[in-house]
């Protein structure tokens, strides 16, 4: 493995283009400005197969954009001799060269990796064609695990609840008359338009500016940071955090990352949903000396209710991968098409522009009612017309959804993060896995620049003086929200958050985690003793689970430290071969670098072609009480396991992986697999 060349490269400016769209490359023809699905076959031809071996084969349009000449090439899109190119899996932040993908920030390409190791638990490779043209997404029968509600609710909250508030805060602001300017504008352009009954082409031409032109975004929508407008006023506010640390989270806390925030804003708001759910199932009390069998209600409501869970989570699956679609289109990121998908959103909402200018109110009023009436009454037409086209076309409703139709090539964020995965793949040079920092994030306030606070028309930002901005972004220790202002919520709040007075409480604390943490390594002894005398599964799957003191992971990005039914080695990833191979071994290589063809150098115990993955499965030696346990006790975060099943029905699980998310990346943008996420 070399130092790679901190110069990029620029493509051709004279290369072939869209003539509409300007863009290049896959997904950039006539056709894809039109919202048609990319195939017919789930209709036409439901049970039609295709696999495919390497990734430069091009099943889907993830595959075709990640081999693509792209037009700017970051240092993992750049060719070399060498089988892999280390970019600083190793490495410290500051000492990794960027940007690492053309187009993207480092801090960027991070953030996403780092969302989607979370999100991503178990894929499945599918030989059917993936609507849209994109792998990656959620199988219609997915597995449900509390673990996988609990990412789908921070993910909702990431996605959905921040854009809101932001949304929110430009409402505030102009509501407030305080960037004068801007607001009468707005004003002044709307009653001149309702005066001339012309107010609903207006909205749907400012719709379409913001759809195909972004400065007008930046112009209309002068940027804020979230935590720094106040909603009520629409002017500035101290954030909830005392400093604003972060412009896209609620609260301006401090962060190590980008988007570092949010996920921890994301994480307590799944927990304060918990503790308020908790408090008020302990508040509730039962019927005194009734037992489970003579209260009817409960097993089956139980019932019902965990029964729903797994629909729920499917749905709201769906709404923020679609919420993510849509923002995708509108602000894509590189490699896929800068303006085709923006340009398609535009030609569906045109003709509405031009038949608003015709269409009265009455006219809209008499066809509304009209439909509310014919879907009321009309079921004997409806439901006769359903059963035809079930009949007739089976499955044609796969046709119709958004991710094949109108959102027709635009990732999710996760099909986004498989993509740019796949680039240093298809280069032979994995991406670096986000770093690691310990330490925690600076209490001081982030930069600000013109792109994080702008006003329209040379006034000033939220008309605040840069006295005013500055007093409110310094770090104020004191001023973090611990109440809510209303006496009952805070009276009802304080149980379940545990105020504790006094010092006895801590030393409790301190007392109980000393005894768990006894009770733990004494389990670990154990587990050692039952691993090498009656050799339980069980027993070895949770060996070297617990890192030593001290340890670090270094490993990756071929070789990756793990454990095989208890016995220490390595991962090896090779590209040496003709097909890419993945084994494991107890010796140590001395070249960094192991595969099929080297089997006299590291003996593996096992090899499997990539091609021949079929599921990649995250496993835990651990369960997740367990984990909470142990890593609360120690301190320590628990290595997992990734279980890999082949082709051919061969499963194998390997345990105690400090970089078992980077493992899981490689393998899943190595080959030619078209995945469903399970």
């Amino acid at each position: 493995m070399a130092a790679p060349d901190i110069n990029m490269e620029v493509k051709d400016p004279d290369q072939v283009r869209a003539p509409i769209s300007g863009d290049s490359g896959p997904g950039t023809a006539l056709k894809d400005l039109l919202p048609l699905p990319s195939d017919t076959d789930p209709v036409t031809d439901p049970y039609k197969t295709e696999t495919s071996a390497t990734l430069h084969d091009d099943p889907t349009l993830s595959h075709a954009l990640a081999t693509d000449d792209h037009d700017i090439k970051g240092l993992a899109q750049q060719d070399h001799d060498h089988e892999v190119l280390d970019l600083g899996w190793n490495e410290k932040k500051q000492n990794i060269m960027r940007p690492l993908v053309g187009g993207m920030e480092n801090e960027t390409l991070w953030m996403l990796v780092r969302r989607f190791d979370k999100q991503m638990y178990h894929v499945k490779a599918t030989p059917f064609s993936p609507p849209g043209g994109l792998d990656l997404n959620i199988a219609d029968d997915e597995e449900f695990s509390p673990d996988k509600l609990r990412t789908s609710i921070e993910r909702f909250y990431m996605n959905i609840v921040v854009g809101i508030l932001g949304a929110v805060n430009h409402i505030a602001r102009l509501r407030s008359w305080r960037e004068k300017r801007r607001t009468a504008g707005f004003c002044a352009a709307y009653f001149i338009a309702w005066a001339f009954d012309f107010l609903v082409p207006l909205l749907i031409a400012t719709l379409i500016a913001l759809i195909t032109y972004p400065p007008s975004r930046a112009f209309l929508f002068p940027p804020a940071p979230i935590a720094l407008v106040d909603k009520s006023t629409g002017g500035v506010q101290k954030p909830a955090a005392g400093v604003l640390g972060s412009h896209d989270s609620a609260t301006g806390a401090p962060e190590n990352h980008k988007g570092e925030a949010v996920e921890k804003e994301a994480s307590n708001f799944v927990d304060g949903i918990a503790s308020v759910a908790v408090s008020s199932a302990t508040a509730a009390g039962d019927i005194p000396n009734q037992t489970d069998k003579q209260d009817r209600t409960k097993k089956p409501l139980e019932t019902v209710m965990w029964s729903k869970m797994k629909p729920l989570s499917h749905a709201m699956n769906d709404v923020i991968d679609t919420w993510e679609r849509f923002a995708n289109a509108l602000s894509p990121i590189s490699p896929f098409p800068e303006n085709t998908y923006r340009l398609r959103l535009a030609g569906l909402v045109a003709p509405l522009f031009f038949v608003s200018l015709f269409v009265t109110s009455y006219m809209f009023v008499k066809g509304a009612t009209f439909g509310i009436g014919f879907g009321f009454f009309g079921d004997p037409i409806i439901s006769r017309s359903m059963n035809w086209l079930n009949r007739a076309y089976p499955n044609w409703q796969k046709l119709l959804e958004l991710r094949n139709t109108i959102l027709k090539g635009v990732p999710t964020n996760a099909q986004l993060t498989l993509t740019l995965l796949r680039i240093g793949e298809a280069h032979n040079a994995p991406l670096p896995p986000p770093p690691r920092i310990d330490e925690p994030p600076p209490q001081q306030p982030a930069q600000l620049t013109a792109a994080d606070l702008k006003a329209t028309a040379d006034g000033h930002p939220l008309n605040a003086t840069d006295a005013e901005i500055h007093e409110a972004i310094r770090n104020d220790p004191y001023a973090e929200v611990t109440r809510t202002g209303d006496a009952d919520i805070d009276a009802a709040r304080e149980p379940a958050t545990g105020p504790v007075k006094g010092k006895r409480f801590p030393r409790a604390i301190d007392f109980f985690r000393g005894v768990a943490r006894g009770a733990v390594k004494t389990a670990v002894g154990a587990d050692r003793v039952r691993a090498k005398t009656t050799g339980a599964h069980a027993a070895k799957d949770r060996l070297g689970a617990i890192p030593a003191d001290g340890e670090r992971p270094v490993s990756g990005p071929v070789e990756f430290k793990a454990r095989y039914e208890g016995k220490r080695g390595h991962v090896y990833l090779t590209k040496k071969a003709t097909i890419p191979s993945i084994g494991f071994s107890v010796k140590e290589s001395k070249e960094g670098i192991a595969g099929l063809d080297e089997k006299e150098q590291v003996d593996p115990e096992w090899s499997v072609a990539v091609a021949d993955i079929a599921e990649l499965k995250k496993v835990g030696g651990y369960g997740w009480k367990a984990k909470l346990v142990v890593g609360w006790s120690l301190g320590k975060e628990i290595n997992d396991g990734l279980e890999i099943v082949t082709t051919r029905g061969g499963r194998y699980k390997v345990t105690a992986m400090p970089l078992r998310d980077e493992l899981f990346n490689r393998l899943i943008a190595m080959g030619g697999q078209k995945w469903e996420a399970w």
